[in-house]
Order: structure tokens, then sequence, then C-alpha cells
């Protein structure tokens, strides 16, 4: 079967090449971006020139690097503009609210807290403290914690720098940068986060993380409900189509879990 990258070589080895340096901590020498893309070098600057006429790339004669120019973050601004994170996750909260019969949420974190971006609840319920726009601490949210439990250990040691990085609501949750990497650890190993109380008294939050291509975690779906109507012992069951929504939107995003 012929695959689109055999028709248009060319725009496919552009589309690498900008894959690449996309990748990288900053400009990179040219035999970097050939031998990512397996190409010869007189190939490889040919595909460099014509992408920096078009403002994609451009060369930095002094330090004999390449880097990315104003077009490829135009295109990266214009992603943004298309809103395609909710769009996307969108449909995949509508399915688990079918699924469990409460609220709904697509998360991002912003800082140390939890931002939430998208919510979908049934048509009979009250409305939640977890609405789109409200930022919550990421520590005491199921939904934070989603994220949280899958980034480096150093950049959630900045996050949470000191005890008074820690905020309490409800007399419940970590108040320490060791007794939250207990839990986050927890969370890692179930393959999903809980808060129980920890932000409302009688509620309780499951979620689950979205990754990119990175593996990065870039977002959490996340269910909130009265904890009198689903006992702790349901909640493995609870947690499937979150876990299930949460895979499919990383699908979504071309994206993997972390190796």
């Amino acid at each position: 079967m012929t695959r689109p990258g055999d028709r248009v070589p060319a725009a496919a080895r552009a589309l690498a090449a900008l894959r690449v340096l996309a990748a990288q901590p900053g400009p990179v020498p040219a035999a970097v971006i050939a031998r990512e893309l397996n190409l010869p070098r007189s190939s490889t600057y040919q595909l460099l020139a014509a992408m920096a006429e078009q403002g994609f790339v451009t060369h930095l004669a002094e330090e004999r690097r390449w880097a990315l120019d104003v077009g490829a973050f135009e295109i990266g601004t214009a992603y943004l503009r298309h809103r395609p994170l909710e769009r996307l996750a969108r449909p995949l909260l509508r399915r688990v609210v079918d699924a469990v019969g409460e609220a709904a949420h697509l998360g991002v974190l912003h800082g140390a807290d939890i931002m939430y971006l998208v919510k979908e609840q049934p048509g009979n319920q009250v409305a939640l403290i977890t609405d789109v726009g409200v930022r919550l601490p990421g520590a005491l949210t199921a939904s934070g914690r989603a994220i949280l439990a899958y980034l480096p250990k150093a950049q959630v040691r900045a996050l949470f720098p000191a005890p008074d990085a820690f905020v309490d609501r409800t007399g419940r949750g970590p108040r320490t940068l060791a007794a939250l990497r207990r839990e986050l650890s927890e969370d890692r190993r179930r393959g999903w986060s809980v808060e129980d109380e920890y932000v409302l008294p009688g509620f309780a939050s499951l979620a689950a993380a979205a990754f990119d291509h990175g593996g990065r975690p870039v977002a959490s779906i996340s269910v909130t409900f009265r904890r009198e109507q689903h006992p702790g012992d349901t909640w493995p069951d609870l947690a499937a189509p979150i876990t299930q929504a949460a895979a499919a939107l990383t699908a979504r995003l071309r994206g993997h879990p972390p190796t």
C-alpha cells in the first residue's frame, strides 16, 4: 500500500524536519537533522534552505545551527486558536457522563493548579465547584494529581517548593512534598487518581491522564460525585470509563503513555 509520505516525499521530509527541531531543547546542526531523517547531508541542506525560504526555519550562521522560525510559531498559535484539545475531548466526556451519570471534566495543569477547560454533566445535576475556568489546587484534586503523577520529580518539587505551597480546604490531603509523592506513586501504580473529600466535604473525584506524542501528561479527564452515591468499593468500576476516555483522548492526540 502506498503511504502519503511515499507520494509526496518532500512534504513528508519537511514535516519530519519540523518534528525533529520541535523535539530539541534548542537550535541544532544540520547533521542532527540529517541523522534523524536518514538523509544525505546535501539533501538535508536543500530541504532546510527551502523551508527557510518559507519562514519555517532559520539558519544561525554564527552558531552553524538551525532553529524554528516565525512560520512554525504562527502554525502553533493557530493550533491554539482552534482549541483542538477541547474539541477532541468533549464527545469523550459526553460518553463518560452517559456511562456513569455524573459530571465529567477536562483539566490542564496551570502552575500548581488544575484549570478546567470543558465540563459535561447530566441535565438534572446541580452545579458543582468544578466549573469551566475554575482553578483548584492541583495537589488536592484527582484531576491535578493524575497529571502530576507523570511529571519528572524535579518539576513536581519546583511546583511545591515548601510546605506553604500546599493548600488545606477540608483538613485532608497531602501537606508535604513527601506525602504528595506517596500519593502520586500510588496513582501511577493504580493507573488513575482518587480525591476523597479533599476539596469539598461529601464529594470525591476520580481522574486519569491523557498524553502527547512524547509521553507527557497534557490533560486529565475526571468525574466528581457525591460520595454517598458511589461507595469506595465501586470506584474501580467507576474509573473504567474514565481511563478508557483518557486513552481515547491520548490516541486522538497521537500520543502514548510514558514508557
